[in-house]
């Protein structure tokens, strides 16, 4: 990104400035608060230490959330979060409800999958359904410290399930 005469433009000088002040925490080079001033206006967001574009916004859903398969209802939450993403793609948005909020019986399974923004995310089967139920939900429980607000949550396979947004009730 150069302007029309060669010449670097203010947002790499920016850039340039500001990744010679990044800081290393534990052996891991982080990044700084203009580098994440540069990818989102937002001041809400929270971003990958080691990558400023991948970020995320957690955001009350302000609506009670019923989670469905079929006639089944697993969940009903007025206290759901709706998160944000933004990493190689923009994300579709996900619901995660807490806990306390699943109405079905799950059960831990042996998998986990790492995410480089949230930490390490464990799955769920929800066994009354059978094989539509299996591997049905994921909770980060072992977060990064700056992704606290996502521990334990609980978050629904989307395209498996039917997701209800309703008014909260007066």
């Amino acid at each position: 990104m150069h302007s029309s005469k060669g010449l670097p433009t203010k947002w790499q000088l920016l850039l340039t400035k500001s990744q010679s002040k990044r800081e290393t925490v534990q052996g891991k080079t982080m990044t700084t608060e203009a580098e994440r001033a540069l990818v989102t206006l937002s001041t809400k967001t929270i971003h990958n230490p080691k990558e400023a574009r991948h970020f995320m916004r957690l955001k009350p859903a302000a609506r009670r959330i019923r989670i469905l398969s079929g006639d089944v209802v697993l969940a009903d939450s007025v206290n759901a979060t709706r998160l944000l993403e933004t990493g190689k793609d923009i994300y579709d948005p996900v619901i995660y409800l807490p806990r306390e909020d699943l109405i079905c019986e799950f059960h831990k399974l042996d998998k986990q999958t790492f995410c480089p923004l949230k930490g390490h995310a464990s799955y769920y089967s929800v066994a009354t359904l059978g094989e539509r139920g299996d591997e049905l939900i994921w909770s980060y429980e072992d977060t990064f410290e700056f992704a606290d607000q996502m521990r334990g949550l609980m978050a629904f396979v989307p395209a498996r399930v039917t997701v209800e947004e309703h008014p909260l009730p007066s």
